[in-house]
């Protein structure tokens, strides 16, 4: 039999440290908290903040620990039922100003942080998590783009020649327009069916007037649309967030379903996604602009009288290409903003007649509030409401003609520029959002999964143990060893990657556990026919491994390649089995092959006159 050289005991011991030390986070819970964070981005938590919370909580009764973080005031308790009252009281007295969230606060010692070591995240269904139910307007998306459609056709009348007296979006998001005569009306006809086939046919009309209503398969586009493009937003956001596993998928005609399973910044997370921000670029109302036309709007830090501003869009957030926060010559935030073509184009066309007059860029953003009432029993109840802010950023006076690229200043910290490029560089929201439901899934369901899956792993490991140390004796020692490590290596290899296990993720591992004992007991089964051929017992062995080899990598191989077309192509539970049968393939080969030979080496190896063996 061939000696197994130093490196690889080295190697083996190296991998098997390294599996070991990473996967020691695992084992410190981590505490139930309540995380209490500012709703503005400009306000970092302070001690007045966590005095507001001492105040309303009894140490004594909750046996908390109040800890005062950079952006936040973290509450660590020693019960999940503590945790949930905690958050009710705070909930009922600080609603005007602060987010309020559950978390899991990690335990993991500081020397292990120090080396990157962090516990495994698990998923919605083990540990709990936040639940998000989110109402799409799509109403809004409609208006928006007959905004969009008006604003056009304006343009390409005056290019026509086409005069007309009105033209506005009415409430039921048809575009109405008036004109000065018969020919007028009659040309505006014509071009508006040769040119815009969205609308429904023959069109309204009066004497003087056209009514344009948008086709039913047009508004089903647009409700379509304006979901896709907020999944795809709030995908974005998500992922700006670095929340693992996350599930954002459509549920019904309008609602759209938002899960961040395992340990992340919830409070952060539920500011975020509850952020319909966007921008808007109007050029300032002149004193000729007519009132129906131009809206007063205040600016956002609070300083300096409301400013009028015209309601024609120049272009909106959906426009912008890249955001990146950074500081100016004075060192100042402000947001560096690049558009798409289109929007560069639009910019350049509304800039370069109106030079030396102001543009406004206005910060628009649609925000949900929770106000409690009581019902005909007197309990309280949450109920929340939504409203619309819109507030100047700047309004500055145009230099020059602008292009594709510009800076926004005049922002009051390096966090709300910091916040703006976020929501800017993930993308604009097609239509605003309101939460329909918001709910934290508990830990309880969480620790039963947790259990199950434990004991079902303890079961099938001790069975599966019981058996080999019973049939292949010494050889069984060394697969329950290889098994054993092969847990321990997956486990700190899906910490590190801040993999998140899921109730499926369990079942990998247990199937992995059964193709790891598989690829011992193809070894030990080729050494014993060996040993039937009348081979000595070093030869036996030497020969089994080598010719079990290629068997085991071409299994193993296959099933990892139907294992990443899952993690590719799957979602949700699909996804959380591939992760663990990924990795758990590669362990296993290593532990079973490697693995077991460094040991059946070390027993064995040594001695040149061995008659037989214990398999």
């Amino acid at each position: 039999m061939k000696r197994y050289g130093l490196w690889k005991y080295l190697l083996i011991f190296v991998i098997l440290g390294f599996g070991i030390i990473y996967s020691l986070p695992n084992l410190y819970a981590p505490d139930p908290a309540v995380q209490i964070s500012y709703t503005s981005s400009s306000q970092s938590a302070d001690s007045l903040l966590a005095d507001r919370v001492k105040e309303l909580i009894d140490d004594e009764k909750f046996q908390t620990k109040i800890e005062l973080q950079e952006d936040y005031v973290l509450v660590r308790t020693d019960s999940y039922q503590n945790q949930l009252l905690i958050k009710d009281i705070l909930s009922s007295n600080l609603i005007n100003d602060v987010v309020i969230a559950l978390n899991l606060a990690p335990t993991t010692p500081k020397w292990l942080e120090d080396i990157g070591g962090s516990p495994m995240k698990l998923g919605l269904d083990l540990r709990g998590g936040v639940h998000f139910l989110m109402q799409v307007d799509t109403q809004t998306a409609i208006k928006n783009r007959q905004d969009g459609t008006l604003q056009d056709i304006r343009r390409r009348f005056r290019e026509e020649k086409i005069r007309y007296n009105q033209a506005n979006v009415q409430d039921d998001s048809s575009i109405f327009l008036k004109f000065n005569d018969l020919d007028a009306l009659s040309k505006a006809e014509e071009f508006i069916i040769d040119n815009y086939s969205q609308f429904t046919y023959p069109l309204i009309t009066n004497e003087d007037s056209l009514k344009l209503v948008l086709s039913d398969t047009e508004i089903e586009q647009i409700e379509s649309d304006a979901i896709d493009q907020n999944l795809t937003t709030l995908r974005n956001r998500v992922n700006e967030l670095g929340v693992s596993e996350p599930i954002v998928q459509r549920q019904g005609k309008k609602r759209i379903v938002v899960q961040l399973p395992g340990i992340q910044d919830t409070a952060e997370a539920k500011n975020i996604l509850g952020k319909t921000a966007t921008l808007e670029f109007h050029l300032e109302a002149q004193m000729d602009t007519p009132r129906s036309r131009k809206t007063s709007y205040p600016y956002r830090n609070g300083f300096g009288a409301p400013a009028f501003l015209q309601d024609s869009i120049i272009l909106g957030g959906d426009q912008v290409a890249t955001a990146q926060a950074s500081f100016d010559e004075n060192g100042l935030p402000q947001v560096n903003i690049t558009l798409d073509g289109e929007g560069g184009a639009k910019m350049h066309r509304a800039t370069r007649g109106n030079i030396g007059k102001r543009l406004g860029v206005l910060f628009v953003e649609q925000k949900t509030r929770t106000i409690y009432e009581r019902d005909i029993e007197g309990n309280q109840i949450p109920v929340q409401e939504s409203f619309e802010i819109k507030e100047i950023i700047s309004l500055a006076t145009i230099r020059a003609a602008l292009g594709t690229t510009f800076r926004i200043t005049g922002l009051d910290s390096p966090s709300e520029s910091s916040e703006l490029a976020l929501l800017l560089r993930a993308g604009a929201l097609a239509a605003p959002m309101t939460f329909v439901e918001e709910r934290t899934v508990g830990p309880s369901l969480g620790a039963d999964n947790i259990q199950a899956g434990i004991f079902s792993m303890q079961l099938g490991l001790f069975l599966v143990l019981g058996f080999i140390l019973f049939y292949y004796r010494i050889f069984g020692i060394a697969a329950s060893l290889a098994l054993t490590f092969n847990i321990v290596l997956l486990v700190a290899i899906m910490s590190i990657l801040s993999a998140t296990l899921t109730l499926p993720g369990i079942a990998g591992i247990v199937l992995t556990v059964g193709m790891a004992v598989d690829a011992n007991v193809l070894i030990f089964s080729r050494i014993r026919e060996e040993l039937k051929k009348g081979r000595e017992p070093l030869e036996a062995i030497d020969a089994g491994y080598n010719r079990a080899f290629l068997t085991i990598w071409d299994a193993n191989v296959t099933t990892l390649i139907v294992a990443v077309i899952l993690l590719s192509y799957g979602t949700g539970p699909v996804k959380g089995f591939a992760i663990t049968l990924s990795i758990g393939i590669i362990t296993s080969m290593f532990t079973a092959i490697m693995g077991t030979r460094a040991f059946v080496n070390l027993i064995y190896g040594s001695k040149k006159d061995l008659e037989r063996i214990s398999i």
